[in-house]
């Protein structure tokens, strides 16, 4: 991007970062993760992908394999993550709990920049290289937690973004758990295509439902986009004005294996990667 985003320092080499054993286990930087070449280090150290391979898409059945029953939150839960503890803590929520684990590929870097009072996570720029598989890709991503299935209950989750014109692409993906593809259903926000709309996606085991309003957020500002499955209804709202809704079948259930996911559908090709700025990341069921 071409702003001057200032990137919060973090001292000493990555590797000193607290962010290692005893948060994530023994974090380690990918060798292919150099550090920029103004000195500036990255405020996450990030993990090498658990593997290579390519991830769901389009006509692909593939996705994370489970041999225990996928089950849905019991009970109603508010996540929320604000990224302002700085790098020296686990990537948690407002409580405390549900850890996300930066993972990248190619050198791919995440950052905390300065978003008001706060901080806000800068994810890679757009890549132009000429092969897509080369490209540095950076993602948040979770553990398996079924607490945050929301079933058929009641849904809302979204985030604050912030992107240009040349932050966008045909997929970016901001957050998102499952996948679209596969019977698996999915939850899942994004800033699709380059006219800068951003939509709320819910899809079940046979077919997808889309929110898109005819608005391009893609502004170089800050927008507050969120998502609601009330009952028969999908509704994206952005900065506080309902902007577009579909129906949804009430008894379509959204569970499945996967972590909560920010940034992409993982580290690896194909991972509809987002670029630009996210803050205040939030689910709540019930």
């Amino acid at each position: 991007m071409s702003d001057n985003r200032r990137i919060v320092p973090v001292g000493a080499a990555v590797a000193a970062l607290t962010l290692g054993a005893g948060v994530f286990g023994a974090v380690h930087v990918a060798t292919d993760d150099p550090a920029p070449s103004d000195g500036r280090q990255p405020a996450f150290a990030v993990l090498p992908p658990p593997s290579a391979g390519p991830l769901p898409n389009a006509g692909s059945t593939s996705a994370t394999k489970t041999t225990t029953k996928i089950r849905v939150a019991a009970a109603p839960i508010t996540v929320r993550y604000t990224f302002d503890g700085g790098v020296d803590k686990p990537i948690v929520d407002t409580n405390g709990r549900h850890p996300l684990q930066p993972l990248a590929q190619n050198g791919g870097n995440l950052a905390l920049v300065p978003e008001g009072a706060g901080l806000a996570v800068d994810f890679p720029e757009r890549c132009t290289l000429p092969r897509e598989r080369d490209c540095p890709r950076a993602i948040l991503e979770g553990s398996r937690d079924d607490a945050l299935n929301p079933g058929t209950r009641p849904l809302r989750y979204g985030a604050s973004v912030r992107m240009t014109r040349e932050d966008l692409a045909d997929g970016a993906n901001v957050v998102q758990k499952g996948y679209s593809v596969g019977g698996v259903s999915q939850f899942k926000l994004q800033v699709d295509h380059r006219q800068g709309h951003p939509s709320c996606v819910l899809a079940g085991h046979s077919r997808i439902y889309r929110a898109e309003p005819a608005l391009d957020i893609a502004d170089g500002t800050w927008h507050n986009v969120s998502c609601a499955r009330t009952g028969s209804r999908l509704t994206i709202t952005v900065d506080g004005v309902e902007r577009a809704s579909v129906p949804v079948p009430a008894s379509m259930s959204i569970a499945n294996a996967e972590p909560l996911r920010v940034g992409g559908k993982g580290p690896n090709k194909g991972n509809d990667q987002y670029a630009g700025q996210v803050d205040n990341v939030f689910l709540a069921i019930g």
